[in-house]
């Protein structure tokens, strides 16, 4: 059934963050004018100050002026000190306040004010660009609030890598509730992050430099030679400078500088170490914020952080310190001052020497780190889903044995619609599959709804088998691999029709159902083998869903071929559904429900009239 309004609890979180919105204004409001204020009065600090000392000092009151000024000067600076913190401030609330406006476009799926962090869909991958779950206007465009590109990937793999071990599920469904219940703890992860920057933080390139451990012959020797020839220069050149000894600095600099340029000062290393930085001290941040918090035992975030929290490394520390190495060492961006600190010191062996002893501390633990971080960021922004749809239920798994016992498989659910429509416009419809070898064939109209059926079940699966909750009012399934043949595209590079493309994946879906090693494979095909002729659609449609009858899966399959539907005598496991369609004053009416047995209308040459096509007078409901 159509709703007519958004659920009650929807609406409820829709006012929270507008309320929550309207005070960020305000406080921005206030903020602003605050520090028009504090502009104004340091401009008149300074010019009275400025006019203050001058005319003491004119007078001859010298010891006057110089009080005046040091008590201008102090009061000056406090006032920049405050004005700084009220800055601040500003910049805090005003990424507090985009963190919740991008909570509200999720909540409206209001694509253009969310991030585009667009993921690639895998080759050949069997459910990805079917359902939806990548690329621009997808399930995980919506859910993506991750800070790392680990965090990305994590969250990717949950949505795409199906099903996951029962045990790995249940600790995670665990997490994500947690973690759904402490809005709060989310919203002030992720400003943490935004603080030191937009950009994620890239794990691979961290790990890139901190686990590349870069020896340089003889460091250890080279090191302290270069810094006593430093010395001496600097001393040398101190005594000519006084006038002490003629220029002998010069030999010692020229030593200094042939040496330079004859070793290797880790070119290769620092080169990709530049500007890593600031990743390295927002990494910090986030892991200290998370440890900071997952003490509270006993907790899912406390047992996920466990092994960092009880390991013989602190990460926070190390990173931090790390983090002020590679700031250092990015002095090779600024070409000029890396010269002069090169000239002045050893600057770049020291710093590779320092680097490398970070390096040996953190590269065994690194992966752990980055690991639990992307663990929690992905729990994280399914908890942020689940917390911005109080209305969709957590599913619940049933422990079959699929491999042993087919008429255990089952994916059933009542009231289940796409997550990826919106409240007011969705329509819900209850769906039940028990048993291998079950299918059932849908018929229907064009634009009837055949197609967002197959993704709303496929969508609802993946976010169940995720750990998340899905967009129903029950939902149970036992594990189950998803295999769908919905959105097929031809290649022009590979040279493939899209008939061939077609073919092709039907073929990669049929062998996925026939591998009983693994749990049994829910397939949804989407207007079978609807890139040939009447003909020879119709045989090979035949043949391809007995096949199916008797695979290892169950699932569904659309079609618009009405003859498909006699199969139900000769196929005992398939049944007949479909979706219709009514015609008033002219206008073609769906109301996209789910009904039993074959579609009796058809609406192809009533679409085709009700646009001035030359075709055959129909009546308003042409019955087949």
């Amino acid at each position: 059934m159509q709703d007519d309004q958004r659920p009650p609890e929807t609406s409820s979180r829709e006012q929270t963050l507008q309320r929550l919105l309207s005070r960020a204004a305000r406080l921005l409001v206030k903020g602003h004018r605050a520090s028009a204020t504090l502009t104004r009065w340091r401009l008149i600090l300074f010019v009275t100050a400025l006019l203050c000392t001058i005319t003491l000092y004119r007078l001859g009151w010298y010891q006057a002026g110089n009080l005046s000024l040091g008590s201008f000067l102090a009061f000056f600076l406090l006032v920049a000190s405050y004005h700084t913190r009220l800055e601040q401030r500003i910049h805090r609330i005003r990424l507090w306040q985009h963190i919740k406006q991008t909570h509200l476009a999720r909540l409206r799926l209001d694509w253009d004010r969310l991030p585009e962090r667009a993921y690639p869909a895998p080759d050949s991958h069997l459910y990805a660009k079917d359902l939806d779950l990548v690329g621009p206007h997808s399930l995980f465009q919506l859910l993506d609030t991750t800070v790392s590109s680990q965090g990305r990937e994590r969250l990717a793999s949950w949505l795409l890598t199906q099903p996951p071990a029962p045990d790995e599920w249940a600790e995670r469904q665990t997490l994500i509730r947690e973690l759904a219940a402490r809005s709060l703890f989310r919203d002030r992860f992720t400003l943490e992050a935004r603080l030191l920057g937009e950009q994620e933080i890239d794990g691979h390139r961290l790990a890139a430099v901190l686990q590349h451990r870069l020896e340089i012959p003889r460091l250890h020797i080279i090191l302290p030679l270069q810094a006593i020839l430093a010395a001496t220069t600097a001393g040398l050149g101190f005594a000519a400078l006084m006038n002490w000894l003629p220029g002998y600095w010069m030999f010692s600099f020229g030593l200094y500088a042939l040496l330079y340029f004859f070793t290797d000062q880790g070119e290769e290393l620092l080169e990709h170490a530049v500007g890593l930085h600031h990743e390295v001290e927002k990494l910090g941040k986030v892991l200290g914020y998370i440890d900071q918090h997952a003490k509270r035992s006993p907790s899912a975030l406390a047992r996920t952080w466990a092994p960092l929290a009880n390991s013989d490394r602190a990460p926070v520390r190390l990173i931090r310190q790390a983090a002020r190495i590679l700031h250092a060492v990015s002095i090779k961006a600024h070409p000029l001052v890396h010269l002069v600190a090169n000239a002045l010191c050893p600057w770049d062996l020291w710093y590779v020497r320092e680097l490398g002893q970070i390096q040996d501390q953190i590269r065994d633990h690194l992966p752990l780190w980055l690991d639990r971080l992307a663990e929690v960021e992905a729990a994280a922004a399914l908890g942020t889903f689940a917390h911005l749809h109080p209305t969709y239920i957590w599913p619940s798994s049933l422990q079959a044995n699929n491999q042993e016992s087919g008429a255990a498989a089952l994916c059933s659910a009542r009231n289940l619609a796409h997550p990826l429509i919106p409240a007011a416009a969705r329509v819900a419809n209850d769906f039940s599959l028990r048993g291998l070898g079950q299918i059932l064939l849908v018929t229907g109209s064009n634009m009837s709804g055949k197609s967002t059926f197959l993704r709303t079940i496929g969508m609802n699966l993946c976010l169940a088998q995720a750990g998340a909750p899905v967009c129903a009012s029950q939902f149970e399934w036992t594990w189950l691999r998803i295999a769908c043949c919905i959105r097929v595209d031809d290649s022009l590079d590979a040279g493939l029709s899209f008939f061939y493309a077609e073919v092709k994946r039907l073929k990669s879906l049929l062998d996925a159902a026939t591998d009983r090693s693994q749990p049994p494979v829910l397939f949804l095909i989407d207007e079978i083998f609807k890139g040939t002729n009447n003909r020879e659609r119709l045989i090979g449609s035949r043949s391809f869903i007995t096949a199916l009858a008797k695979s290892h899966g169950f699932g569904l399959v659309t079609t618009h071929d009405l003859e498909l539907t006699e199969l139900e005598h000769s196929v005992p496991s398939m049944t007949n559904a479909h979706f219709q369609e009514t015609v008033a004053a002219g206008e073609l009416l769906f109301d996209y429900q789910l009904r039993p047995g074959p579609c009796p209308t058809t609406n192809a040459l009533r679409i085709m009239q009700l646009e001035g096509l030359p075709v055959p007078g129909t009546s308003p409901d042409h019955t087949v």
